[in-house]
């Protein structure tokens, strides 16, 4: 794989792997600890060919531990095209889903986006994820939030609940948000700084949630089990419905499919996703049907449904770009999809 030419954009790849390096291992711990010792696996991925980047994700292979997890670092750029408006965008994105519903889920996205002028930005997002709600698990990720982001806390928790809320069901995604969009100070050396701390302080103090949420919620019902599988389905409706990120990613190029659809859960309630389609606006009903019709009964996500997903959702957006629009946002709408064409 090539990588990008700037110096700026090579010391972001090695921000990233570092965070991914360090997310995997502490999971593999957990694993070892609570689980069936069974380590990530690396996947790797060529953007044309690696001519123009491209990335690796490391997957759970633990099932006794793990629902889903996925720790994704990439790099795109466009070093011999000048037409194009991005330089290059480097990020690293990651969803966990503990098998146990009274563990919580986390969702993490730290990028950034190098412009042809020079120009540069950073994306950071964390998310605290539960389908059975933990008052202490939300107080020890907001207080990480806030002791990490210190003066910016206020402003990326309201950028977070906003771009996390979902109109339609007028409820959220989560309890814990956090979002700062296209950020910059004149210093980029303590830009960068700043986004590693805050990958490491998110990632230890999900491991630490996790870690103590294992050691005592081992007593398991049928509730807990049903709420777990209700959030799985909010998790899928909001991130094929209203997250710009994985949209963008889908309609830029199909190299990466599987790895972008790499945080949706194993299972979800159908005909629940289903009813979902009476209160979109239009002309996302038509999305939410097909995707649900695209879902076997049983509720299964494997890959051969994703790829289904993936398909209907570029079908969907081929045919109405408008729907673009009533995608979630902070305060800025990033133009991600224009600059890579």
């Amino acid at each position: 794989m090539i990588m990008a030419s700037s110096q700026e954009a090579k010391d972001a790849y090695t921000l990233v792997r570092s965070l991914q390096n360090r997310f995997v291992s502490k999971l593999n711990d957990v694993s070892s600890e609570f689980g069936d010792a069974k380590l990530f696996e690396e996947v790797s991925w060529l953007r044309d060919e690696g001519l123009h980047g491209g990335g690796s994700r490391y997957e759970a292979r633990d099932k006794l531990l793990f629902n889903t997890a996925s720790v994704n670092v990439s790099q795109v750029h466009y070093d011999e095209l000048p037409e194009k408006n991005l330089q290059s965008a480097t990020a690293i994105s990651t969803i966990i889903h503990p098998k146990n519903p009274l563990v919580p889920s986390m969702h993490m996205h730290i990028s950034l986006t190098q412009m042809r002028d020079g120009s540069s930005y950073w994306r950071l997002m964390a998310d605290l994820n539960p389908s059975n709600y933990n008052e202490h698990d939300q107080n020890v990720f907001d207080v990480a939030l806030a002791n990490l982001s210190e003066e910016l806390y206020e402003e990326a928790s309201d950028q977070g609940d906003k771009y996390f809320y979902i109109p339609a069901l007028k409820r959220h995604r989560g309890v814990s948000h956090f979002y700062l969009e296209n950020y910059k100070t004149v210093d980029k050396k303590k830009d960068s700084e700043f986004a590693l701390l805050f990958g490491e302080g998110v990632i230890d103090s999900y491991i630490s949630i996790i870690s103590d949420a294992l050691k005592t919620r081992t007593e398991i019902d049928t509730t807990a089990l049903k709420n777990q599988l209700d959030y799985h389905t909010l998790y899928l409706f909001q991130v094929l419905t209203l997250d710009r990120g994985t949209t963008s990613g889908l309609l830029i190029h199909n190299q990466n499919d599987i790895g972008i659809m790499g945080s949706l859960p194993t299972h979800i309630d159908r005909e629940l996703l289903k009813s979902w389609a009476t209160v979109v606006k239009t002309p996302q009903e038509k999305l939410v049907l097909t995707l649900a019709e695209s879902i076997n009964k049983d509720g299964v996500i494997d890959k051969e449904t994703k790829e289904y997903l993936v398909e209907v959702m570029r079908r969907h957006y081929k045919k109405y770009p408008q729907a673009l629009s009533l995608q979630a946002s902070g305060n800025t709408v990033p133009l991600t999809v224009k600059n890579h064409s």
